[in-house]
């Protein structure tokens, strides 16, 4: 008999008492308490955020970081604003990867770290090290039964199947022994979540095995089959992405008859090679020639995919995902295939850590906001306008570059303003700069309810322009516009600034449904230049301070190619987003980008 996936856990969580655990092991949550329990918590924000910094500092007060920081145990916001940093990532490389080589140590943390979480590198061009330990586990499931309670007020389930779109990444270990996966892995892995997923009683329709079988194409295949066996069940279809979801039924649309076969025969296709996941799904496929028919008439009568989602799941409430930041450009094509049915953004985090939940699930995703739970990490704010407008009055000389930034509190936040995060973790991170910048849109009792707006760092500019990567997206929406009198669409975009050029200037990548006429295009690229709108871009094109311009149009499958790289490097679907903004650090997916250009056209906007 062939064996079985191991599906326990990398890593046994130990017994906790704290009201969390104790929920969370509940034979089914409570949603009612875990509202009351939120809203009296958001209430007294203040006092919870100098409790919960408190908390962080007095276990972690023997850690050689804080340590050597001179705070001498004191616990209060005031002598830790004075003596620890703001710092970035890169401040800490040396501190973590310690950690990963070993031996165990309070190095960042007074308990040991035990496991790795490795960032998508979608950034930077390389995946990140960040510290994972059975405390941000906590936080995970707090803002996991937090949103969900919210989401179940308004669309209640009970004793249900969800089609989730979930994949583990390549299991590693570090030089120090420790395991090191994805977030999402290391969540999806930990007992406590699946005691979560049972309180909650909305349990995955695939076997672990499928989660966890060492190639994504198999997974999601299997994935998709056991969604069409459990059809009438499926109440919700999530994954962690927007992204993931469309790039499902994209392949469905290439897959669907053979997966059609395989019901009617009640036989795996051949492409399925992995033994446990063979076996596993072995237990679920049966011969089901109605099924089949049903699947197959259903698919062969619809108009270029429609409402896919509603005819394959007749049962489903919603679609849940992040999809807010760089998945909004994927929301246009994701409500085509949800036809009617809700489409509800996920939580706001991090590979770090979490900041938000999303507590009005009813919102549309691109009015999403996220209130901050005040007792899973301690949060500042750098007030992004007032700083500009400080540096602008105390500007001496050509020289100066930036005043140090001067954070605010939680609670001190005001409506309408910009921010970026700063968070001090469960898991060692200390004034830690995400580069996230947020808008404060209201407040939730006395917590703030954020809008993401953009990565700080992920930005287009050549001369004083400033082009976030909202202003690349929006730009792109308003060019496609002129594809889509042809029924096409852009598949996927990126950009990426030419400064070997003289003057430098912006190219824009598109990967586009079929083929377009070359007046349509020229068109489009004139309308990507003239969308930019700030101020420093338009006036530094007119003076050619900004060169034209340039469309380059990629052969199909190009974005496929960039994302089988990063799951080469060990990423997981879940994780994974497009590069907007193409630096010059990331060589190999510019090399790929340029390697599969059609076509290409330079702006005659200016």
């Amino acid at each position: 008999m062939k064996k079985k996936l191991n599906s326990e856990p990398l890593f046994g969580a130990r017994e906790r008492e704290d009201s969390v655990a104790m929920l969370v092991k509940m034979e089914i949550l409570d949603v009612g308490e875990v509202i009351k329990e939120f809203e009296s918590m958001t209430k007294d924000a203040e006092n919870v955020q100098r409790e919960t910094l408190k908390k962080i500092l007095e276990e972690n007060g023997n850690a050689e970081y804080l340590q050597n920081l001179g705070l001498d145990g004191r616990t209060d916001p005031e002598s830790f604003k004075a003596c620890v940093p703001l710092v970035t990532h890169k401040d800490l490389e040396p501190y973590i990867q310690r950690i990963a080589d070993g031996p165990p140590a309070p190095i960042l943390t007074g308990k040991p770290i035990t496991n790795i979480s490795l960032s998508s590198g979608t950034t930077q061009g390389k995946p990140k090290f960040v510290p994972f330990n059975d405390e941000l586990m906590e936080t995970t499931l707090q803002i996991f039964r937090t949103s969900y309670a919210f989401r179940n007020r308004e669309f209640p389930i009970k004793n249900e199947k969800a089609l989730q779109f979930i994949y583990s990444s390549k299991p590693s270990k570090t030089k120090g022994g420790l395991f090191a996966g994805t977030a999402t892995t290391n969540v999806f892995r930990n007992s406590e979540f699946k005691n979560a997923t049972k309180a909650m009683q909305s349990q995955c329709c695939s076997p672990d095995e499928v989660i966890f079988a060492p190639d994504f194409h198999q997974s999601l295949y299997c994935h998709l089959l056991c969604g069409l066996i459990f059809r009438e069940e499926i109440q919700f279809v999530s994954s962690t992405f927007a992204h993931s979801i469309i790039h499902a039924f994209r392949t469905f649309e290439q897959v669907w008859e053979e997966l059609c076969a395989d019901i009617r025969e009640g036989v795996l296709t051949s492409r399925i090679t992995s033994p446990s996941v063979q076996f596993a799904m072995a237990k679920l496929l049966r011969p089901n020639p109605e099924l089949a028919d049903l699947i197959h008439r259903k698919c062969s009568g619809l108009s270029n995919w429609y409402g896919l989602i509603p005819e394959l799941f007749p049962n489903v409430k919603y679609i849940y995902g992040i999809m807010t930041g760089s998945m909004e450009p994927y929301l246009k094509k994701l409500r085509h295939y949800a036809g009617d049915v809700p489409l509800v953004s996920a939580d706001y985090g991090s590979s770090e850590g979490w900041i938000g939940a999303n507590v009005n699930p009813k919102v549309p995703p691109e009015s999403t906001t996220y209130a901050v739970l005040p007792n899973i990490g301690y949060f500042e704010f750098i007030p992004l306008r007032e700083n500009a407008e400080e540096q602008v009055q105390d500007k001496v000389d050509a020289s100066f570059i930036s005043m140090e930034p001067k954070p605010v509190g939680l609670t001190e936040v005001k409506i309408g303003e910009e921010y970026e995060v700063i968070v001090t973790s469960v898991a060692g991170l200390y004034r830690y700069r995400l580069e996230d910048v947020v808008k404060v849109m209201g407040f939730h009792n006395s917590t703030p309810e954020l809008k993401f707006i953009c990565r700080r760092n992920l930005m287009l500019t050549v001369n004083i322009d400033k082009n976030t990567e909202k202003d690349l997206q929006l730009a792109v929406e308003e060019a496609a516009k002129l594809i889509a009198k042809e029924k096409l669409e852009v598949i996927d975009f990126s950009s990426h600034v030419d400064l070997w050029s003289d003057p430098g200037h912006y190219v824009i990548f598109w990967e586009i449904s079929g083929e377009v006429s070359e007046q349509v295009l020229k068109e489009c690229c004139n309308c990507l230049d003239r969308s930019f709108v700030d101020a420093g871009y338009v006036s530094s094109r007119r003076v050619n301070a900004i060169g034209p311009l340039e469309l380059r149009v990629l052969r199909r499958g190009t974005f496929q190619k960039i994302l089988d790289h990063y799951l080469g490097l060990g990423a997981a679907v879940n994780q994974f987003k497009t590069p907007r903004c193409v630096g010059p650090t990331n060589h190999k997916v510019l090399q790929i980008l340029c390697d599969n250009v059609a076509k290409s056209y330079s702006s005659t906007a200016f």
